[in-house]
């Protein structure tokens, strides 16, 4: 049927008069969306005049069309906005994951290092170690061969002095004698 009927209000629009019962001023697919669209589809076929003696009711083709109408006009640049976000959400993911990625890799990377670090200071210290007990040895073997080395001269000497002293001794006492 055609003209208005009692679903619409005072502009002759559903839409348009629930934007303004809203206070959301002017009507505007754009402020309403597909949502506030198909309410308004909704809200014209429950205001309806039922027909007599059946589920049937009379609406407005006009209006009905015209609501169909926006809610296609207006389902795309939804689905191009959600297309949009979702777009926005697997980059971030993406993003995210990578950057978690580098973080998981920085910190395997730090802990091998410390770990190798920590094998090579314990190999270092033991080295240290060996070579410091090694050198102790030396130290010790080579002082008690300077003592022996100090000592066999030494005897050589005491010999020597001894014989020197002998001779010594044997020469006052020829002269002791010559003097008496």
């Amino acid at each position: 049927m055609s003209g208005t009927t009692p679903t619409s209000g005072p502009h002759g629009d559903p839409l348009e008069d629930r934007a303004a019962g809203e206070g959301l001023g002017p009507s505007s697919d754009e402020v309403l969306g597909l949502t506030g669209i198909l309410d308004a589809i909704a809200e014209a076929v429950t205001r309806a005049r039922a027909m007599p003696m059946s589920s049937s009711v009379l609406v407005s083709r006009a209006e009905l069309l015209e609501l169909v109408e926006r809610a296609r006009a207006t389902l795309p640049s939804e689905i191009v906005e959600a297309d949009e976000v979702l777009a926005r959400v697997e980059s971030l993911r993406e993003q995210a994951t990578a950057e978690a990625e580098r973080v998981l890799a920085a910190a395997r990377e730090e802990a091998a290092r410390l770990v190798a670090s920590e094998s090579v200071t314990r190999q270092a210290e033991t080295e240290a170690e060996r070579i410091l007990a090694e050198a102790r040895a030396d130290a010790e073997r080579m002082r008690r061969e300077a003592d022996d080395y100090c000592d066999r001269r030494l005897a050589d000497f005491e010999i020597d002095l001894g014989r020197v002293l002998a001779q010594v001794q044997a020469g006052r006492a020829r002269l002791a004698e010559r003097l008496e």
